[in-house]
């Protein structure tokens, strides 16, 4: 008798990013020259003190399992980054170091939700986060958010959502798909709501105007969720973390066990060496993103896309395409085919998404410039 799939597995969603770019790796196969929108992937090389620790650390045999919550001088460097930075204190314990922020986002959600239990999230919002809940039997509750609200959440829209099944509200600045982020006093508004937070600070570090804040400050309690792979370059090393309440390690540390064992052991002394001395080479890349950011801001406008305002962090703008097509997710594949420029739907990132496309200008301005006229010529003809 042969196994059966089961439904939690035949009905998870696609990550739609994926398949513009697979599709985009088919195209560049025929021969085409596609330029890279559409992936949220830094596009400069991991920093070279960096590399040099990781290699240092394979050299030194630095290959084996580490303690399941990671190696104490990265959890100690992970506490030592977010006291300087946002003069907030948790202990090393309270850290646990991941492959990666997903499996830190799954393991918490796995530990929060039983059957039918909620998530309050915003709607557009990054489509892992709801496919996992989903995949786990939880509820997520989206919150539609606006582009005059910078597509954040308020208390004021979190309040109606609000059910004994909420378990946490998820909240994640700067975002993804809008690059928008939450002012301190929102968050602290949502902190005095009462109900558990999860910050998603992924793209903490990559900021153009003002300040990154961190939950923690607002809410001692809150759960964090952060990594290596947008601020310093390095996503294929897989190196996140959770910082989390006490009681929670525990529970937590043993899904780690069972599912992961640890992250990489070279991979993590390379993470230590990224918080402690490369800062500088992350400043070079805010500073490049920025002029990318200003450029793609007149010419996406100048284009006909509707922005409401440039984003203040991470790499992304979230285009309004409604004058062009009432599908976004046509028009996206449509640009692709014909244009050879990858763009993410927007309907990738929830229901409030469909009209709007991503690009992502983690993408040299040169590619940046060309695609921007690859697009006009798309448009006009």
């Amino acid at each position: 008798m042969s196994a059966n799939i089961t439904a939690k597995a035949l009905n998870i969603p696609s990550f739609i990013v994926m398949d513009v770019l697979e599709r985009a790796r088919a195209l560049e196969k025929e021969g085409k020259d596609i330029i890279h929108l559409e992936v949220g992937e830094p596009d400069f090389n991991t920093p070279s003190c960096i590399i040099q620790a990781g290699c240092r650390a394979l050299r030194e045999g630095r290959t084996h399992y580490t303690h399941s919550q990671g190696l104490l001088e990265l959890r100690e460097a992970v506490c030592g980054d977010y006291r300087e930075r946002y003069g907030v204190s948790f202990d090393p314990d309270q850290v646990i170091v991941t492959s990666g922020t997903s499996p830190a986002l799954l393991m918490l959600f796995a530990a929060m939700l039983d059957k039918d239990d909620e998530i309050i999230m915003t709607n557009p919002y990054y489509p892992c986060y709801a496919n996992m809940v989903k995949f786990l039997g939880g509820v997520p509750r989206l919150v539609p958010v606006t582009p005059d609200e910078n597509f954040h959440l308020t208390p004021e829209k979190i309040k109606p959502f609000l059910s004994r099944k909420t378990k946490a509200i998820l909240v994640n600045s700067p975002a993804n798909p809008t690059g928008m982020c939450m002012d301190p006093s929102v968050m602290k508004e949502i902190a005095e709501i009462g109900v558990p937070v999860i910050s998603d600070e992924i793209y903490h570090g990559i900021r153009y105007e003002g300040n990154d804040h961190t939950f923690l400050e607002f809410a001692p309690d809150a759960f964090v969720v952060n990594g290596f792979s947008k601020r310093y370059a390095m996503t294929g090393w897989r190196l996140g973390y959770l910082v989390a309440p006490r009681k929670w390690i525990r529970p937590l540390q043993k899904m780690q066990q069972n599912f992961f064992i640890s992250a990489a052991d070279f991979v993590q002394w390379a993470g230590v060496t990224a918080l402690r001395e490369a800062r500088p080479d992350v400043e070079r890349m805010v500073e490049t993103y920025r002029e990318r950011r200003d450029y793609l801001f007149t010419a996406l406008k100048n284009l006909g896309f509707d922005i409401y305002a440039p984003p203040q962090g991470a790499f992304y703008f979230f285009a309004d395409c409604r004058k062009f097509s009432e599908d976004a997710y046509a028009f996206a594949f449509d640009v692709l085919e014909h244009a050879l420029v990858g763009i993410t739907p927007g309907i990738d990132f929830g229901p409030m998404g469909e009209g709007y496309v991503r690009f992502s200008y983690a993408n040299s301005l040169e590619n940046i410039k060309e695609a921007m006229a690859r697009i006009r010529r798309y448009l006009t003809t």
